[in-house]
């Protein structure tokens, strides 16, 4: 990511962070506009994680915690 985020990357950030989200939710609520590639430049970008245990939770990594609280 260069530059500052966007509005929409920081309004997702603290979305995700907000409270668990599971994968399916956050892929619907966030990768439903082609204009808008927030879900998938926060993969790109390293600021979010989905892991890999049956709930397949979407949780904030170290780099997306410190640019939300830059924020």
């Amino acid at each position: 990511m260069s530059g500052p985020a966007s509005l929409a990357m920081l309004q997702f950030l603290a979305w995700v962070a907000d409270r668990p989200r599971t994968y399916p939710e956050a892929r619907e609520g966030w990768h439903s506009c082609p204009h808008i590639s927030v879900w998938e430049d926060a993969i790109v970008d390293g600021l979010i994680r989905i892991e890999n245990g049956g709930s397949r939770a979407v949780t904030l990594t170290p780099r997306g915690r410190r640019l939300l609280v830059k924020a």
